[in-house]
């Protein structure tokens, strides 16, 4: 079975009385070329999969890996799945929420097509918990991808929060027309990182102040931090000084290593 084969995904959804679900964000990739690219390299690793729908991209996870445990939420899905990877004897398939599930392992790659409206979730989850994945690589709406891996002067409170943790870049751009039913916007795959050592800095206090410095995107960051964190505007300036930035700068014109100066200088945490 061709699970890149338009005709035959739907004859496949038909024979199981189910649908693709617009709610779940549910675009079953059909680019042969593309999917090979987006796990070219990926081998020999314990793979976590989220969504992994028809399992297309799961066979070609399991044909390299040594295992592909794939969270699926979607139950009609999850039937489709038993039939078209019976044959896989490493491919774990687990029914629920990936947002409401523990990963146990603690070496592992992470890979999905991620639907706007968990992609950021499901990203600041799994950077967040203690057993990161190495790595990710991720499909995501191509605008939500140039978010994440921004720079300045175009950083977000999204690509802040990421590179906090990781390295990201994007691999390639996947147009519309790769995915059926066909998207309203293109895709990327990105490839996210983690660090081994994070930045040298209380993460409650680093994320406190990058709230504060986006919290008006257009504003200066002395009058963002001073009213946001209700700080003494005149001290607020001194400690922006003295960690090298103007405060007439806004919050997307920093790097991650600004931001930890600027909050070990704010909250002298680097006070001996």
């Amino acid at each position: 079975m061709d699970l890149t084969s338009k005709k035959e995904i739907i004859a496949l959804l038909d024979k199981h009385q189910a649908q693709a679900q617009k709610s779940l964000g549910q675009n079953f990739i059909i680019n042969r070329n593309s999917l090979e690219r987006m796990i070219l390299g990926v081998e020999n690793q314990v793979i976590v999969e989220v969504g992994p729908g028809l399992g297309t991209l799961t066979r070609e996870l399991s044909l390299k890996n040594k295992k592909v445990v794939a969270f699926e939420k979607d139950f009609k899905m999850v039937e489709i799945l038993k039939e078209t990877l019976k044959d896989l004897k490493n491919v774990e398939v687990i029914a629920g929420d990936i947002l409401k599930k523990e990963i146990n392992s603690k070496n592992y790659y992470l890979v999905a097509n991620l639907p706007y409206y968990i992609s950021t979730a499901v990203i600041r989850k799994f950077l967040e918990q203690e057993n990161k994945p190495q790595k990710m690589i991720l499909t995501v709406q191509k605008e939500v991808a140039q978010r994440i891996c921004s720079s300045p002067p175009r950083m977000s409170l999204l690509s802040l929060s990421v590179q906090f943790y990781a390295q990201c870049k994007i691999l390639f751009n996947l147009p519309r027309n790769s995915f059926w039913p066909t998207p309203k916007v293109d895709s990327s795959v990105i490839e996210i990182v983690r660090k081994e050592k994070l930045p040298d800095v209380d993460c409650c206090s680093f994320f406190s102040l990058a709230r504060a410095g986006f919290s008006r995107p257009r504003a200066q960051l002395l009058n963002n931090i001073s009213k946001k964190l209700e700080l003494d505007k005149s001290l607020v300036e001194e400690r922006i000084l003295a960690s090298g930035i103007n405060p007439k700068q806004r919050a997307e014109t920093l790097k991650v290593e600004d931001w930890v100066n600027l909050t070990n200088t704010i909250f002298k945490f680097n006070d001996s």
